[in-house]
């Protein structure tokens, strides 16, 4: 196996020339990279003729600072090496470029909100692995799709510019922000013009997935009955069929403008409406009063009408699971993590954002009235959450890295699919270790390592 991983060194100017690097003989050697010849120095969309001087007894690679500016390198970092000697190409990356809603320049300490420290641990990784990370907004996007104004930490976070990059992982927490034009052409123009690979490129919205699912024979025994909430009729049906159904925003998340509609003792029937401060309840007559309310807020929001689904509880909390499936150093879906989530004491949906609670998979199983199958019930969730990472990746045309797939076992032990969602948080999924760089973050450097080559 060749030896890859190089600490590139920038020195003090004047010492070196833009278009000279040093290299360690040993490297020329490996490599085959002729010394003193022109040879293309690529770094993400950046390409240089540069001629490459060895250096005896020295393991590293040394570079002006002006090649560093242009390179958008601020200072000693460690990169991979490859030589194509078919194009007389030196690569350097890979280069990483984080796509994030927002920054707060006035922040130094933490420029991107609730998402620097992953940010951060982003940066540690890939010195770690050996690789240049950056983060940029739809603000930093110009109209030249080369390079763009991005951060980098070296020694306190930067703004500099730099190369369009080798992978693009997008972090967009807002559709509105995704659809905008000058980030749609960026990343069109980038794939096309410099290779680059864009993964988690879209949202996913809950009819899309449960449709696209539904074509998929390993997955839909996971799939609760859903369709998209049309009419009086459907709400209807659905009563008749199930004991509660549940109306989630097509387009929501963090358990968002949930409803869960179920008969009520006597007569009639009830709404749960899930708000931050708690649930809140409503009852109606009839159904026919129960959907004129509803119909108001169809206006402006689709509903995806979902079967209600006997979930385990621990004391009378329902209990559901998050995964997070992520794409491997061999390009494969891998689980990254599972947790338990049980639900606050006065909601009905286990969100985070909702006061729910984290543990352990198999602890919650342990303590929850599931009646059968308590012993496999992690290893059946796994298995769910693989088949239907790849029946996504098979029904829907998009490029995923990494998805929140969110579970859940019926007090008779069956897995059902929840939800999937594209850009999984990196606040509340953590798995519950104290490690320094979180296993999610060294998946997502290696993934990209897989995708350019490196």
């Amino acid at each position: 196996m060749l030896k890859s991983k190089v600490a590139v060194q920038v020195i003090s100017p004047g010492m070196l020339t833009d278009d000279t690097l040093m290299l360690g003989e040993s490297w020329l050697k490996q490599w085959k990279i002729p010394e003193g010849q022109p040879v293309v120095l690529k770094f993400g969309a950046f390409r240089q003729n540069v001629k490459v001087i060895a250096v005896a007894k020295y393991d590293g690679m040394r570079i002006s600072q002006g090649l560093a500016k242009k390179m958008g390198i601020l200072g000693n970092t460690p990169l991979r090496l490859q030589y194509k000697s078919s194009s007389s190409s030196l690569l350097l990356g890979p280069l990483i470029g984080v796509l994030i809603s927002r920054d707060y320049p006035g922040a130094p300490d933490k420029p991107f909100g609730s998402i620097t420290m992953f940010c951060r641990e982003l940066v540690d990784g890939c010195a770690a692995q050996g690789g240049y990370v950056y983060f940029f907004t739809p603000n930093h996007i110009g109209s030249n799709t080369d390079s763009v104004e991005g951060w980098v930490y070296a020694d306190g976070w930067r703004r500099t510019a730099v190369p369009a990059p080798d992978i693009v992982n997008n972090r967009l927490t807002s559709r509105k922000l995704e659809n905008k034009a000058n980030v749609q052409h960026f990343l069109k123009e980038i794939k096309q013009k410099h290779g680059t690979t864009v993964f988690n490129e879209k949202f996913l919205d809950k009819t899309e997935v449960f449709d696209a699912l539904k074509k998929d024979a390993a997955v839909s025994r996971y799939l609760p009955e859903s369709h998209l909430l049309r009419n009086y009729t459907m709400l209807k049906a659905m009563s008749s069929r199930y004991d509660n159904v549940f109306l989630k925003p097509v387009r929501g998340s963090l358990g968002k403008g949930i409803i869960r509609v179920s008969r009520a003792e006597g007569s009639g029937y009830q709404a749960l409406f899930a708000t931050t401060a708690g649930s809140r309840r409503q009852q109606f007559p009839n159904l026919l009063k129960l959907y004129a309310t509803i119909s108001t807020k169809m206006k402006t929001v689709r509903y995806q009408i979902q079967q209600g689904l006997q979930l385990i509880e621990i004391q009378k909390r329902p209990v559901d699971f998050r995964a997070l499936v992520q794409k491997n150093k061999a390009g494969k879906w891998s689980i990254t993590s599972i947790v338990a989530r049980t639900a606050g004491s006065q909601h009905f949906v286990s969100n985070l954002a909702r006061g729910g609670t984290l543990s352990k998979v198999g602890e919650a199983v342990a303590k929850s009235n599931l009646t059968s199958g308590k012993a496999d019930a992690s290893s059946r969730l796994q298995q769910a959450a693989l088949l239907i990472a790849k029946g996504i990746e098979n029904q829907i045309p998009a490029h995923f890295g990494e998805l929140g797939i969110d579970l859940a076992l019926d007090t008779g032990g069956r897995v059902w699919l929840l939800e999937v969602n594209s850009k999984p948080s990196k606040n509340d999924n953590t798995p519950l270790t104290d490690n320094k760089i979180r296993p999610s973050v060294r998946m997502v450097i290696q993934y990209s390592r897989f995708l350019s080559g490196f």
